[in-house]
């Protein structure tokens, strides 16, 4: 047996609180659902850290710090997905091995990614635990110790690997080159650094150290879980991230939010790893902003491609469309940001059945500019989107971010009701209006 001093001061402290939090964790599971629903977040504040929660009943909890400081807001290329990789390194407390120890010791899970507009780190683990990832989780973002050694020895490679198997990834690689030629700087800018970027020329502990200060500050930065109880956690945020910096710091300036301006255009890549032609168009923004379009999440569902029933072409245009191309594979996507979407359609195979699918992708989208279009269809993309909106609230994950970047951005909560009913809204002639 494992003795309980090996599991270190910190997984002490959590395991005595949770002798104290225990038996009120077993009430937290008749806690009644907010007014909304059991899938809605409850919000809240405590020393100027916003937080959500929401207190599904189960034996597990995720927890997930999210920050505004994705790609779009990086001041240099790659310092956002390095600070992403130095999430859970050494400490000003304990070593990188500490925590794996730690971690590995009560069975959690510790995870870190970032897209384009957030930086998220977190951990999975059993309920009772809440107590020390809420401290560990405060701990890294305000307490990193951004070594050289762990960034010359551990980041770098680690972003190098990344990096080789994005440019390896025809789709992903084609779908950066649309963001890129749609939006050109912030949103535009490459999940992962380009090959032809000296990642030693900006990478280093003092560009990222600075880039810390101002993504954790107070107001950049939300605390989400799921499965936990709303008022413990508000004790546990407002105890272990009183540290975080209050406001941003005058040097380096806060992340800037230039409003997303949409050009469009064309650009043709040579890739040997396949073809892939993407078609984009203008979409849908967040819940929470004003350019929130739920109409585009009924089109994305009456284009489609790929089929939600099985040995079924499906009822989507495009799957019907190409159902003469084998070797060409159709999807339909929006890329849903802040301030502004991208709404991808994506063709990826043979070259000869691209080519021959493109023209029919190009006719089902004049055909649905001119309104030639079925009530039945509308009626069951309509169903197929409400479906889909409702099954991503349910995902932890998605949950997480989203509700995260709402509270940064706007306040709000992702609420997966409100998203439902302004999907049953949506009319042809909204669908129609909106693919001209």
């Amino acid at each position: 047996m494992i003795s309980r001093v090996k599991t270190g001061r910190a997984a002490q402290r959590a395991l005595r609180f949770q002798c104290h939090t225990r038996q009120s964790d077993r009430r937290s599971y008749a806690v009644p659902p907010a007014p909304s629903g059991s899938y809605s977040f409850q919000t809240g504040e405590n020393r100027g850290v916003k937080f959500g929660s929401r207190d599904l009943p189960g034996p597990t909890t995720q927890l997930a710090v999210v920050a505004k400081a994705g790609t779009r807001y990086q001041p240099l290329p790659g310092v956002s997905e390095g600070l992403e990789k130095f999430a859970f390194k050494s400490t000003e407390k304990r070593s990188s091995l500490r925590i794996t120890r730690e971690t590995e010791l009560l069975g959690a899970e510790l995870y870190a990614y970032h897209s384009r507009e957030n930086l998220v780190i977190g951990a999975k683990f059993l309920r009772d635990d809440l107590p020390y990832f809420v401290e560990l989780l405060g701990e890294v973002i305000t307490q990193t110790s951004f070594w050289q050694y762990e960034l010359n020895e551990q980041v770098v490679p680690t972003i190098k690997i990344h990096q080789e198997r994005f440019l390896a990834n025809v789709d992903e690689f084609a779908l950066n080159a649309a963001h890129s030629v749609a939006f050109h700087r912030g949103l535009g800018t490459p999940l992962h650094p380009m090959s032809s970027i000296p990642l030693t020329k900006y990478l280093s502990m003092e560009s990222i150290g600075m880039f810390s200060r101002s993504a954790w500050a107070k107001p950049n930065f939300a605390v989400v879980a799921n499965g936990a109880n709303h008022e413990e956690l508000s004790q546990w945020v407002g105890d272990f991230f009183r540290d975080a910096t209050e406001t941003f710091p005058k040097y380096p300036s806060p992340p800037k939010t230039v409003p997303t301006k949409y050009h469009g255009g064309e650009l043709r890549l040579a890739h040997d790893g396949g073809n892939c032609l993407v078609i984009a168009f203008p979409g849908s923004g967040a819940f929470y902003g004003a350019h929130y379009k739920p109409e585009i999440a009924v089109l994305s569902s009456l284009l489609g491609g790929q089929s939600n029933i099985k040995w079924s072409p499906g009822f989507s245009l495009l799957s019907k469309a190409t159902r003469g191309q084998p070797f060409a594979r159709v999807s339909t996507r929006n890329h849903t940001y802040s301030d502004a979407g991208l709404l991808v359609i994506s063709l990826s195979g043979d070259a000869s059945n691209i080519r021959e699918a493109s023209h029919n992708v190009v006719e089902i989208l004049k055909g649905i500019a001119s309104g030639d279009i079925s009530k039945e269809d509308i009626t069951k993309a309509r169903a197929f989107a409400k479906f889909r909106s409702m099954e991503a609230g349910q995902r932890v994950g998605t949950g997480l971010e989203l509700t995260g970047a709402g509270l940064i951005q706007s306040g709000k909560a992702w609420q997966i009701d409100g998203i439902g009913k302004a999907i049953e809204e949506v009319t042809e002639t909204k669908v129609k209006d909106v693919s001209v």
